[in-house]
């Protein structure tokens, strides 16, 4: 059961989660409502329900899962910063830190946490992006820290690293076993341009044909 916060002492500051599992949206509004300077102040699953109740709910902070049920987390994130370039944004997710985390940092997300962490440490990532930092593991700062002072920022240390925001996601997709006509419906783009996209991702991952990339996609999932 919640506690009952203390009104008109602390300002709730707004919560809105997006993530495609209805349980974990659950279980994020209870950790979150716990606290008495946050609130969760609305949830879905999906990308193009997340445009649309976002600026009508004016949260502080969005928390974004990686895998949609419309699409890619990234994608999200750069609609949001295209019409509201202000918002912040963390990135709560089962996907690997080293390869997706600097990708959604780039992207214009405040922030990176995986899911694997305890419930105090995503208060604490909330907090810090709500105060106007950047929220990353010590792990991973130390990574970013070198590659700046080594001014390799664009070095690829993952084959997927070199694939863009959009090829990413419609590689994800093929993870998720959907064949090139339903990414196509998903995205809401035409199939010859899935089938551009899947070229530009078999030359960058040096794979042989559509059937490749289908296995290497599903095997990626699978690690998660």
């Amino acid at each position: 059961m919640n506690t009952i916060k203390a009104k008109n002492k602390i300002r709730e500051r707004k919560v809105f989660i997006v993530d495609d599992h209805s349980i974990v949206r659950e279980g994020l509004s209870g950790i979150i409502n716990n606290k008495q300077d946050l609130t969760v102040c609305g949830e879905t699953g999906r990308i193009s329900s997340a445009l649309q109740a976002i600026p009508d709910y004016k949260p502080d902070i969005v928390i974004v899962d990686l895998s949609l049920e419309d699409g890619s987390g990234i994608r999200l994130i750069e609609d949001l910063l295209h019409y509201n370039d202000s918002i912040l944004i963390l990135v709560l997710s089962m996907h690997d830190e080293s390869i997706y985390a600097e990708r959604c940092i780039k992207a214009g997300a405040r922030g990176y946490i995986m899911k694997q962490e305890s419930s105090d440490e995503l208060i604490s990532a909330i907090r810090k992006v709500l105060n106007g930092r950047i929220y990353v593991s010590d792990k991973l700062g130390d990574k970013l820290l070198n590659k700046f002072a080594a001014n390799k920022i664009e070095v690829h240390n993952s084959p997927t690293d070199s694939l863009s925001n959009r090829e990413l996601e419609v590689y994800q997709l093929f993870g998720q076993r959907l064949n090139k006509h339903e990414i196509a419906e998903n995205l809401n783009i035409s199939v010859r341009t899935i089938e551009s996209y899947t070229e530009h991702i078999k030359k960058k991952l040096k794979l042989k044909d559509t059937r490749e990339v289908v296995i290497h996609a599903v095997q990626d999932a699978m690690k998660i």
